[in-house]
């Protein structure tokens, strides 16, 4: 059975990304988990694994699209199923692909010989089909095999998609055809308009003179040659269908024929000027048939109507180049945002727009914790590994969520959801801004489990490799600013977590132990949580948890 992969969303704010890279093609097989794509987000660029097994049946957007999250990008099945693909469409009946056949022979007639035809005709009348044109024989409505965006794409731009022929794998309609079909007839209709202007003109100047007509012999002529291919083709009506021609059309065609007399005496006579001119001064009382007008004015409307048979699509203006951007933006002192500093801009507003954040700090003597860990590198100096500050805060805020795992919780409506797994976030400044991938499954991790992993997940970060569920799956966040001699600072939470701790350096500082001053190694801890999910008491309760693991470092390894 095929599988449909859509744009992931890697990023709790991410609306959109782009396809950079396929890393596979159509044909080739590809398991659950193996990379697929190379993506775009906000912030980095990640390599998107394949969730289900099977052949590449179908690449529905190309490299260098910008696809909405949740939208389909490709179809992955079994390899017997591309194998039956071009037979299926003998199978299937001819109704995928004929009603696509017929619109390119119509869409393609001379347009002035459509408006011609179309000008004398009443706006309530039926069309009369021709009496040699076979009647179309039924056929069973088959369903169109069209991918989401091309359907949507169809929407917009006002086309049918019955009506286009897909050149995706058995038949499908993809974006790409949408898109060209939609410009085919966009152009066509442009020359048709083109084309029937003179004679909506024309149309336009027969309405006047038969509402008021002036003496004039230059109008005499055009007027005539009007009236006359409208009684022409009432005739030709007339003759084919005598047996149910309608007896207003008759009627019409009578009253036609009895108007180009008086004009065409009047052009052909020669008029004296002073009579001319008596008569403009003096004219007669003229009678307007308000229901002929009427009529008129509906055959001019179907005559717009054909003028104009699809939707006018606006033309966006061109994007300025990035040039011209940029030397814009060093007239006025200004820097756009880049994608990442936007999707910052996003995140962080919204958090502090939906989450009222406390905060509660506290000092923490790190001296012991900093004696464990040089004993522990020495111990793993042979293995490569080696145990940072930052590990072992992780592992402390670890164990003190199981002991409180509302920090490890978020808010649903009205009802506080507690996550199954800790999953740890840590911020990591890169070259374009801040990323949060979060370390998984921290709950069952030693200490050097979680040195291993943290040392990955930051080299995978730098060079842009991270998976997107290390993007969106965080449960609850760590930032530390220590390495820029940063003593005390507060975080914003991440959204949807509902806590973050904040630590800054690890610094000598005189304390006053059993009444005596001594040197220690101290290290200020801060935690921002959601008010919402717990409250100042259970805050200051979680950081001595995690305070009280810290200074006893043993309870680490435990």
């Amino acid at each position: 059975m095929a599988t449909e992969l859509t744009m992931p969303q890697m990023g709790y704010d991410m609306q959109e990304g782009t396809i950079l890279k396929w890393l596979k093609s159509e044909g080739e097989s590809v398991q659950n988990g193996e990379p697929i794509a190379e993506i775009e987000t906000d912030k980095a660029v990640v390599e998107f694994e394949s969730y289900a097994d099977g052949v590449v049946q179908a690449i529905l957007v190309s490299a260098g699209t910008t696809v909405p999250v949740g939208e389909p990008i490709a179809v992955v099945g079994d390899a017997a199923e591309v194998a039956a693909a071009p037979d299926a469409p003998a199978d299937e009946p001819a109704a995928d692909v004929e009603p696509a056949a017929d619109v390119e022979p119509a869409v393609a007639a001379e347009p002035a010989e459509q408006a011609s035809a179309a000008i004398p005709m009443p706006a309530a009348a039926d069309p009369i089909p021709a009496a040699d044109d076979p009647a179309p024989e039924s056929e069973p409505d088959a369903p169109v095999r069209a991918s989401p965006v091309a359907r949507r794409i169809a929407d917009e731009r006002g086309v049918s998609i019955a009506d286009v022929v897909g050149t995706g794998p058995g038949g499908r309609v993809t974006r790409d055809d949408v898109i060209a079909y939609a410009d085919f007839a966009d152009a066509t209709a442009a020359a048709a308009a083109e084309e029937v202007a003179p004679i909506a003109d024309e149309v336009v100047a027969a309405v006047e003179e038969r509402v008021e007509p002036e003496p004039a012999a230059e109008v005499a002529e055009p007027v005539a040659e009007v009236v006359e291919e409208e009684v022409a083709v009432e005739e030709e009506r007339v003759e084919e269908e005598p047996a149910t021609a309608d007896e207003e059309v008759v009627a019409e065609v009578e009253e036609v024929e009895e108007m180009p007399e008086p004009v065409a005496e009047v052009a052909e006579s020669e008029v004296v000027p002073d009579v001319v001119e008596e008569e403009r001064v003096e004219p007669e009382p003229v009678v307007v048939d308000e229901e002929a007008v009427a009529e008129i004015a509906e055959e001019v409307a179907a005559v717009e109507e054909q003028v104009e048979p699809e939707p006018v699509v606006e033309v966006a203006e061109p994007e300025v180049a990035a040039d011209d951007d940029a030397d814009a933006a060093a007239a006025d002192g200004a820097i756009e945002l880049s994608r990442m500093r936007r999707q910052i801009a996003r995140v962080t507003l919204r958090s502090k727009q939906e989450k009222p954040h406390f905060y509660v700090t506290s000092e923490v003597d790190m001296t012991a914790a900093m004696g464990l860990r040089r004993e522990i590198n020495d111990a793993l100096a042979s293995e490569g590994t080696r145990v940072t500050v930052n590990d072992m805060i992780i592992k402390a805020c670890v164990d003190a969520l199981k002991q409180y795992p509302k920090f490890n919780a978020f808010l649903d409506g009205d009802a506080i959801r507690l996550n199954d797994s800790v999953n740890v976030g840590i911020a990591m400044a890169v070259e374009d801004g801040l990323l949060m991938p979060a370390i998984r499954g921290c709950e069952g991790m030693s200490l050097r489990e979680i040195a291993l992993a943290s040392k990955d997940l930051a080299d995978r970060a730098q060079n842009g490799t991270l998976r997107p569920d290390e993007y969106t799956g965080g449960t609850f966040g760590i930032s530390n600013l220590g390495m820029f001699d940063v003593s005390t600072f507060v975080a914003i939470i991440q959204p949807p977590q509902s806590a973050i701790v904040a630590v800054g350096t690890v610094a000598k500082k005189p304390v006053v132990r059993d009444d005596e001053i001594v040197v220690r190694q101290v290290m200020n801890a801060t935690i921002s949580a959601d008010h919402r999910v717990v409250d100042g008491a259970e805050g200051a309760q979680f950081l001595i948890e995690v305070k009280r693991r810290l200074e006893s470092p043993l309870s680490l390894l435990l």
